[in-house]
């Protein structure tokens, strides 16, 4: 018997391809496929939703009908029902791992009090491949210090609601936190007009929107006379999704607390 895995957002993209690679994974089982109230998808088969035949496991709404101590679910919803399910998911002792962008300050914040509560593991990108870029750059961001000026630039598909991406704020606040910044104060989203010269303490955030682009992020450390240019590029949700299959079994014999991918990796 693996580890029982209850899908939020079964019936999204994400939610398909988890619950398809959740079936052919010898130590993974779905527990559980959850859509939002009113969602076209709940009372069919989750399997047979995403495209594999039918697997026995409901789409329902109700999240806390099927979390336990046993399960471990992956949430790639939105914020507002991320967080509920993250409440939903303490209340019961089940682990969550949370793949959601998006969050407000005060959720994040919300979150980070919560989660020590159970296993808890967020994660702004799954992506194996991400989470080694996430680590250069920050060895970078600390060698190369104010000589070289960060920048960050991500692109995603034209439907992606919320800007920057997650993944593009997480690459900034590492870089802060490996310069000693504030990265509230140092973040530069955007330029237009006269903006007066560049300053040691800026962090660059510039978004790209346009198509069907899974999402490319490129940190660039530009000094004088050199440029390092650091990039990843999801060619399909395949790599985001296996990352959260890695991680939810990962997560699910760990004591409580709040996890990231850098302890999923070993980083």
């Amino acid at each position: 018997m693996g580890t029982n895995i209850v899908i939020c957002g079964a019936a999204g993209r994400m939610g398909k391809m988890l619950v398809r690679l959740i079936h052919e994974h010898p130590d993974a089982q779905l527990a559980g496929a959850i859509e939002a109230a009113g969602h076209p998808a709940l009372g069919s088969d989750a399997g047979e939703t995403a495209g594999i035949g039918s697997l026995g496991v409901p789409v329902t709404s109700d999240y806390a009908a099927v979390a336990g101590p046993d399960t471990v679910a992956l949430d790639f919803t939105l914020a507002d029902a991320a967080m509920d399910h993250l409440r939903t998911a303490v209340a019961s002792g089940a682990g969550i791992a949370i793949g959601t962008t998006g969050l407000s300050a005060e959720q994040r914040a919300e979150a980070e009090r919560i989660a020590p509560q159970s296993r808890v593991l967020i994660a702004p990108n799954m992506s194996v491949g991400v989470n080694v870029l996430m680590k250069v750059v920050e060895d970078v961001a600390r060698i190369v210090g104010k000589d070289f000026d960060p920048e960050v630039v991500e692109m995603h598909h034209r439907f992606k609601i919320d800007a920057p991406s997650g993944t593009a704020l997480a690459l900034g606040r590492i870089i802060a936190e490996a310069q000693g910044k504030d990265f509230d104060h140092s973040a530069k989203y955007g330029r237009q007009g006269i903006t007066g010269q560049r300053t040691d303490e800026e962090i660059g955030m510039m978004t790209l929107r346009g198509g069907d682009t899974v999402g490319e992020h490129t940190v660039h450390f530009a000094g004088f006379g050199e440029r390092l240019e650091l990039t990843h590029r999801a060619l399909n949700r395949e790599c985001l999704a296996r990352g959260a299959v890695r991680a939810a079994l990962w997560l699910a014999d760990k004591p409580n607390g709040l996890y990231s991918m850098k302890d999923v990796l070993g980083l």
